[in-house]
């Protein structure tokens, strides 16, 4: 998937305040008929709803796409899809994208997530000329226990950080990203084109993580990706630890999977660094519990000023960050032992992601 180095980047279409778009809604879904109802019915009730509404059934054996129906939606069935998420899309993308000009906007949703009343309005508002795509600001649904938690925390600080971005979209996520017809269709030229790879459809059939490689190509492309404050969405959170891995090592062996296809580029070099920096975090968090546990062996933990002065910089940081998540998840943050724990697990899933490259293992997709 290297992009070619001689490439010209598409130039981004002029915005005309005077047209309005007409909005597409797809939502890709398998076996979600305990789901689909609750976002069909936050789609609908949207101040600027979408003018169509398309459920996406991908190899069903439930009563998803008659929910759907029956919630007021179109309902649209794969035929031999084998490539999951990305495969459903581009069939659906397939047989409703001509119907649309190049100003209409597609919202991509996931049915196991609820967006908040505002968001087709402000992502319209932020459809702005050198804007390609609209991604959503994810925060976790309750329930879940300590994991779901701890999961919602994470959401909360990854929302703090968008912010601090001035709401610049790292990655266009699955949960709900509203992308122009134009820029869909750039996309898929530039894959015919050889320009940027992953197939040569709209979605790239080669990677694990859909969403994080789609916002490679729109912003290789020349576009800027924005997540606005407004474009809030409620998702799923993993109840177990198994699911959890699993959600996590597609994540990450995706990341580094379309970093590695991608090659070094102005686009990628700021992912690469993070990656890097996530990587001294690893080694930082091993360093500290080996000195952590070798004071304690011998048997007289020394306690020196400055560093418990640190320590407590570091849990005041956790517990201002967690801030919005709620009280009782600010508690949860000042204890720190438990969110070390969840670290660890996350350093656990990046350093196998590192491995499993190395080996050439492949990933398999498993469902959560």
């Amino acid at each position: 998937m290297r992009r070619n180095p001689h490439q010209a980047t598409v130039r981004p279409l002029p915005s005309s305040p005077a047209v309005v778009p007409r909005i597409l809604a797809l939502i890709p879904a398998h076996n979600e008929a305990d789901r689909i109802g609750a976002a069909l019915a936050a789609l609908q009730a949207q101040t600027r709803p979408p003018e169509r509404i398309v459920v996406v059934a991908d190899n069903c054996t439930d009563a998803t796409a008659d929910v759907a129906r029956q919630a007021g939606a179109e309902v649209v069935e794969t035929l031999k899809n084998r490539h999951k998420k990305a495969g459903a899309l581009n069939q659906a993308l397939d047989q409703v994208l001509d119907v649309l000009a190049g100003h209409d906007l597609v919202l991509v949703q996931d049915a196991d997530t609820t967006l908040v009343s505002s968001f087709l309005a402000d992502a319209v508002q932020a459809m702005t000329g050198d804007v390609g795509a609209v991604g959503a600001i994810f925060y976790g649904e309750p329930g879940g226990r300590l994991l779901g938690t701890l999961q919602r925390l994470e959401f909360q600080r990854y929302a703090r950080e968008i912010a601090r971005r001035d709401y610049r979209a790292d990655v266009l996520t699955g949960t709900a990203t509203v992308f122009r017809a134009a820029t869909l269709r750039q996309i898929r030229q530039a894959r015919l084109d050889g320009l940027i790879g992953g197939g040569t459809s709209y979605y790239s059939l080669a990677s694990l993580t859909e969403d994080d490689e789609i916002t490679k190509a729109v912003r290789t492309l020349g576009y800027r990706t924005v997540s606005p404050p407004g474009c809030r969405v409620v998702t799923e959170v993993m109840t177990t630890l198994p699911k959890l891995w699993h959600q996590r090592m597609r994540w990450q062996r995706g990341a580094l999977e379309n970093l590695r296809d991608y090659g070094l580029t102005k686009v990628t070099a700021p992912y690469i660094v993070r990656q890097g920096l996530m990587g001294l975090s690893v080694l930082a968090l091993g360093l500290y519990l080996v000195f952590t546990v070798w004071m304690l062996a011998r048997g007289r933990p020394e306690f020196a000023p400055f560093w418990v002065a640190v320590g407590l910089v570091f849990v005041a940081e956790k517990v201002v960050t967690a801030r919005g998540a709620g009280f009782k998840s600010q508690l949860l943050a000042g204890s720190l032992a438990v969110e070390l724990a969840y670290d660890m697990f996350q350093h656990a899933v990046y350093l196998r992601s590192l491995w499993d490259m190395a080996r050439r293992r492949e990933e398999r997709w498993c469902a959560t």
